[in-house]
């Protein structure tokens, strides 16, 4: 690792890490803490899929259904009229949106094979922009003069590497950069996801094997065809089976690769000092362990 000891750790000129997690577990908030100090940089592997790798597939998803508006579509083959995203740290509604949700158009559902090849672009959009955060550290260093990098991973990624394979590209590339930190929920935070979740159900991403397994039993199981799937419906029915996939694999990254620390402990951070010391406590529990 980066910094093998607490010592190591806690004596580093630069410090690097990369924050993984569910949902919700607050990576972008300890983020936003640490940039907020003015020492840190802010890497969001979410935006950079967004604007560098798939801004332009999101761009023309908002103009193909312009295009079906008879008015929008004369002032765009003119040149009359700008469309374009909106996507930031805060607000990354236009990638979701752009994923989709697969089932019957008419509920605003997408042709499962279209979902399918969307979800292969988004993996390689993720793997480019996780490889991409070597240059940002130099970038962030030399050309801002920041002496810290935080990046904010993508929930995500656990769904494009593998932990057990030491030569793993994404992650062996990685962790000789960043000091890996999941950030890891518990049984309590799974469920509150989960009910914020069935409220406001949002596309994910998902291993393709994982999602035609998924897809296939759903489809037994409630006795549909493609086209009457509800998206929502399966969107809902996937999710606390995409949580139960997702929790070793997290673990498994943290434990060869990284260090963990409770998501209720960094809830109660307010600042810099505080993150630093705990990853110095993650950092000592693991050579004890």
């Amino acid at each position: 690792m980066l910094y093998p000891t607490r010592e190591d750790w806690l004596r580093a000129p630069r410090r690097a890490v990369a924050l993984i997690g569910m949902s919700g577990v607050g990576k972008t908030r300890v983020a936003q803490l640490l940039r907020d100090t003015g020492d840190w940089f802010h890497y969001s592997v979410d935006y950079r899929i967004g604007t560098r790798y798939l801004g332009e597939a999101i761009t023309d998803d908002f103009k193909r259904e312009a295009m079906k508006v008879p008015v929008l579509r004369e002032m765009l083959r003119s040149d009359s009229i700008y469309i374009g995203s909106n996507l930031s740290f805060h607000n990354l509604a236009p990638l979701s949106h752009w994923l989709g949700k697969p089932g019957d158009p008419a509920r605003g559902g997408i042709p499962f094979e279209e979902y399918v090849r969307r979800q292969r672009l988004h993996a390689q959009a993720e793997t480019a922009a996780l490889l991409d955060t070597r240059s940002f550290i130099d970038r962030a260093r030399d050309l801002y003069g920041y002496a810290h990098f935080v990046c904010d991973c993508s929930g995500s990624i656990v769904e494009i590497v593998d932990p057990d394979d030491p030569a793993d590209p994404v992650l062996s590339t990685i962790s000789q950069s960043l000091l890996i930190v999941l950030i890891e929920g518990s049984e309590a935070h799974e469920e509150a996801l989960k009910a914020r979740f069935d409220r406001a159900p949002k596309p994910m991403y998902y291993r393709e094997d994982f999602l035609r397994r998924l897809w296939a039993r759903y489809l037994a199981e409630k006795g549909v065809a493609e086209a009457g799937v509800d998206p929502d419906d399966f969107i809902r029915w996937g999710f606390a089976a995409l949580i139960a996939h997702r929790r070793p694999i997290y673990r498994a990254i943290a434990d060869r690769w990284g260090v963990r620390i409770p998501a209720e402990r960094i809830a109660g951070i307010a600042g810099e000092e505080d993150f630093v010391a705990l990853v110095a406590d993650a950092l000592a529990a693991r050579a004890a362990a």
